[in-house]
């Protein structure tokens, strides 16, 4: 089976508790083994960042989250999971000895990924009974946002390993890439050392100081790189002619001696400090949980910007996230409703996270628009119009909104959401939505709504089906009986 049961996680440092959070944001079970005294305290707080930047990351219904327990010990954490994720220090006896404690306990049939940045497999696999099942699975910080991760074997790991590991990842969002020979470093540490030791030549023959670095990345190549990563970027630079104009332009240049790759920067102290201070004089005013929030609430920007794409389907990083939301979607719980019930159809359920408010701790005005936009979806997927029907070209398109605000939701808070029809035709869908909140039963916000069936290639509004029109009609009828709500037809400005 393609899918994650339950994750056991050895190690619960900043990646261990990274892949914990990707796990339980998943809806996957897992149990944790860390014998740090703080243990608890770190992955707590990982978790909730975790949950901020997706709740910033995507509107699609994530699965109920998974339980995090914490373990007594490695063989109570690993002894009923399908994927467990080693990402104890980086020294190769430690990791040895974790995973062949993991390979005594763990079902035969268990996956065994280790988060190592540069330890080849097959010195770590080195002792273990079934080394064919265990692999590098080699992430980058924040696990639970970046979606990569190297699958790289040893000499005795199958390769049906790796192929089932690559499965595995993509129903929680991630992108496994199975390099084809081990080697240290594998290829994502490989590119960023050689960045890192050109990085600190440069600071320490005093060319800039690790600020102007940093902004010649984010300001440049990094956001190219975003997006295309190397080679593609420098085709479109070779222009017409492609890559063999590039190499033809630029290759001379790799002989020149522009750099200082093959030398190794002494790590005096002296340098160490200046490393050191100027980096404390660049962001040392910010805290780590408070960097890492900028760090998240960035990477969330640039991959839904990267969503946006000619074909709907976006574009590296967005587009994988858009998968991952399609994934989401196909298996969010369907609304349990009665299409004749004559009631208001109860269809969203949500909470205020802290992605949500803004600097009074309110739900922002923006995020009320989403939960009507999610609620009216629900009412959508109930009617059959669900992401194949608007992949085949038609849809329902929203062309009047009116939001009333009658109370305040705050962080925290616990919120659901109604939706009446008010009327319906061949091509019209009229609707009446109000957020509640769950705990007093206030209603905190109406929208009124009219929506066109349309045909999205032609861009003009066309007679819904007859297996849509069935089921509308099923509700309408029902919520023709219902009494009209207070606001409905209200304009902006008019008096009570």
């Amino acid at each position: 089976m393609n899918k994650i049961n339950k994750a056991a996680c050895i190690g619960g440092g900043v990646i261990g508790g990274a892949w914990a959070a990707r796990f339980v944001l998943a809806g996957i079970d897992v149990k944790i083994f860390d014998p740090h005294p703080e243990a608890e305290r770190i992955i707590g707080e990982v978790m909730a960042n975790a949950e901020r930047a997706y709740g910033m990351l995507t509107m699609a219904p994530l699965p109920p989250k998974g339980r995090l327990t914490f373990a007594k010990s490695i063989e109570e954490a690993v002894q009923d999971a399908d994927w467990i994720q080693e990402s104890v220090p980086e020294r190769l006896e430690l990791k040895r000895g974790v995973l062949t404690q993991i390979d005594a306990a763990a079902r035969p049939d268990a996956l065994i990924g280790s988060s190592t940045s540069g330890l080849m497999p097959t010195d770590l696999q080195r002792d273990m009974k079934h080394p064919e099942r265990m692999f590098v699975a080699h992430p980058y910080n924040p696990v639970y946002l970046l979606p990569l991760a190297e699958l790289v074997g040893g000499e005795k790991t199958a390769r049906s390993t790796l192929e089932e590991a690559k499965a595995k990842l993509a129903p929680i969002g991630m992108k496994g890439v199975i390099i084809q020979k081990e080697i240290e470093a594998f290829v994502g540490d490989r590119l960023l050392e050689a960045v890192w030791r050109e990085g600190l030549w440069l600071i320490k023959d005093d060319i800039c100081d690790t600020e102007t670095l940093d902004d010649v990345i984010r300001y440049s190549f990094g956001i190219r790189w975003a997006q295309m990563g190397m080679f593609e970027t420098y085709r479109i630079a070779g222009g017409e002619a492609g890559m063999r104009h590039f190499i033809a332009q630029f290759g001379p240049c790799l002989s020149w001696p522009w750099t200082k790759l093959t030398d190794v920067v002494d790590l005096t102290d002296e340098l160490v400090d200046k490393i050191a201070n100027q980096s404390d004089a660049q962001s040392g005013a910010r805290g780590i949980r408070e960097l890492e929030r900028i760090r998240d609430q960035n990477l969330v920007g640039i991959m839904q910007a990267l969503k946006a794409g000619d074909d709907g389907r976006g574009w590296g990083a967005g587009k994988l996230l858009t998968e991952f939301e399609d994934h989401l979607w196909a298996n969010a719980k369907k609304p349990e409703v009665d299409l004749g019930d004559a009631k208001a159809l109860h269809l969203v359920d949500t909470k205020v996270s802290a992605a949500w408010v803004d600097y009074n701790g309110h739900m922002t005005e923006h995020r009320y628009l989403q939960v009507f936009g999610d609620t009216s979806d629900a009412l959508l997927r109930l009617i059959g119009v669900d992401l194949e029907y608007v992949r085949d070209g038609h849809s329902y398109y929203t062309v009047e909104t009116h939001i009333r605000n009658l109370g305040e939701a705050k962080l925290g808070d616990a919120l659901y959401a109604t939706c009446q029809i008010l009327s319906s035709d061949e091509k019209r869908l009229h609707i009446f939505s109000t957020i509640y909140n769950a705990a007093t039963k206030e209603a905190l916000a109406t929208a009124e709504q009219m929506m066109l069936h349309v045909d999205s290639k032609a861009g003009k509004a066309v007679t819904a089906p007859e297996k849509v029109l069935a089921k509308l009609q099923a509700i309408t009828e029902a919520h023709a009986a219902l009494p009209k709500p207070e606001g409905v037809g209200r304009a902006v400005g008019q008096k009570r």
